[in-house]
């Protein structure tokens, strides 16, 4: 039988944030675990360092400029909520169904909507307004699309609600669940005491004291906090919270004894600053944009016993495209034609096996592509700004800009021709980030809000969006 599979896919969780990966100070023992029996990717990235985009390359195995989401879908927005976004693209969920798992989601769906149950999913438990929740105040869930109004830790709700699914679930079937918490996510406040009091006597050491980013000033979401020592230990208790919701997990799945037959993944669908780079912020924690290694670097841990050698670590670049391939590899589900998927299956790596893998990443937010391999990285900014060229070796803090050094052009050029040959191989011309190009760079945060190109006063129609309206 194909193993069944959970996805714990958190937000604005850094790939800095975890003891596995090199933080000396967070304590999550169950996410130790997991890098400790299963195997971590050392130099996995997402498709684009905002939420909304990011979760959608993971549904739907494409890059923003294939399935048209480029920033964040405000859901307070009623245009945005009465668009199906997704509607027209076959989802993991829908091809695993399809292939016989039982399915779940359990907390942020974030792709338009959330308080009604998408198709593929047999189970629909939504984190659906107000990401985070806090302890001070009722929010809102949507049980099997029924409104329910939850006061407590969001991550413990989602659990809860995980748990019901494990323990109710048709068990003549695999099933596949994906649990998102997003308590790492701003505002980081309200976060549990017993753990926020431990880490007010942390010095956060793992975070540079960098001067503030040359190449862009701050964004608006969110704004550099009064108490920045605070805010950190709020986040670094949010990631000890979110291990103790994987631990629940898993041991629930010890008790059950299915383990030995469940793939678990963790991942996040971005990375953060936290006061990195003088930031406070993802990709729009600054504007022009940015594409730090902070806002695009992302966990990856999968276990999978006796078949996914433990403790092993791979240096192979992936993205959330890679994923979506990986798992229905797994499940034994990968679409028959695959030639407008920019991700393949690692599953090979995760067994221990060689590849002839591509050596460089590639991502996008709206206007601004990135390429990076292993020594450098070019930021192209095509609706204006400095592009920028950094050597990642000699510079692994992205200071000094190489882009119009003479000596440099060979690289600029080819990394171009890289770029550029990817998104022309790939992009949706209807859904490219590039179709708002003529916006001036201060109004880049809404570029997707206009992504036909419009004037700026313009009002937009909810098809604005690059995607068609929902009917």
């Amino acid at each position: 039988m194909s193993p069944n599979i959970v996805v714990f896919f958190s937000d604005d969780h850094a790939q800095w944030a975890l003891p596995s990966y090199g933080n000396s100070e967070i304590i999550a023992p169950a996410l130790d675990y997991l890098a400790e029996t299963g195997a971590q990717m050392n130099k996995a990235f997402t498709p684009c360092p905002v939420c909304s985009p990011a979760r959608a390359s993971f549904w739907t195995g494409l890059y923003p400029s294939q399935h048209g989401v480029h920033d964040h879908l405000a859901e307070d927005d009623a245009a945005v909520q009465a668009t199906d976004w997704l509607a027209d693209i076959p989802t993991l969920a829908e091809r695993l169904q399809a292939a016989g798992y039982s399915t779940a989601l359990c907390g942020k769906w974030h792709c338009g909507a959330g308080e009604s149950p998408k198709s593929g999913f047999d189970y629909w438990y939504s984190a659906w307004r107000r990401t985070p929740k806090n302890f001070g105040r009722s929010n809102l869930y949507s049980d099997q699309g029924l409104m329910r109004s939850r006061r407590g830790q969001d991550t413990r709700i989602i659990n809860e609600a995980a748990l019901d699914f494990l323990r109710n679930r048709d068990t003549g079937k695999p099933f596949f669940l994906f649990v998102g918490y997003a308590t790492t996510h701003n505002p980081w406040i309200d976060r549990a005491e017993r753990l926020v009091a431990h880490y007010r006597h942390a010095d956060f050491r793992d975070i540079p004291h960098d001067l503030p980013y040359p190449f862009g000033i701050f964004g608006d979401r969110p704004s550099p906090p009064a108490d920045a020592h605070e805010a950190r230990a709020q986040y670094y208790a949010a990631v000890s919270m979110i291990d103790e919701g994987v631990g629940a997990l898993l041991d629930e799945l010890d008790a059950q004894e299915a383990s030995d037959n469940t793939l678990v993944v963790y991942t996040s669908d971005h990375g953060l600053n936290l006061g990195h780079h003088g930031i406070w912020g993802k990709g729009n924690g600054s504007q022009p944009l940015n594409m730090l290694d902070e806002s695009i670097r992302v966990p990856l841990i999968c276990k999978l016993p006796r078949v996914i050698p433990a403790g092993a670590r791979r240096d192979e670049f992936l993205t959330h495209c890679d994923l979506f391939m990986t798992l229905l590899d797994f499940a034994g589900a990968r679409p028959e034609d695959s030639s407008d998927y920019p991700g393949r299956s690692f599953r090979s790596l995760l067994q221990g096996e060689g590849a002839d893998w591509p050596d460089c990443y590639f991502g996008e937010y709206g206007t601004t592509r990135v390429i990076r391999d292993r020594h450098y990285k070019l930021v192209k900014r095509y609706a204006g700004g400095e592009n920028l060229l950094h050597d990642m070796l000699s510079d692994p803090r992205e200071t000094v800009n190489l882009y119009e050094e003479r000596a440099q052009q060979p690289i600029v050029k080819r990394l171009t021709r890289q770029l550029e040959a990817f998104f022309a191989r790939y992009e949706k011309p209807s859904h490219s980030g590039l179709r708002g190009d003529d916006l001036p760079v201060h109004n880049r945060r809404e570029a997707w809000r206009s992504v036909p190109a419009v004037p700026i006063d313009q009002a937009l129609a909810p098809d604005s969006f690059g995607r068609r309206r929902a009917t």
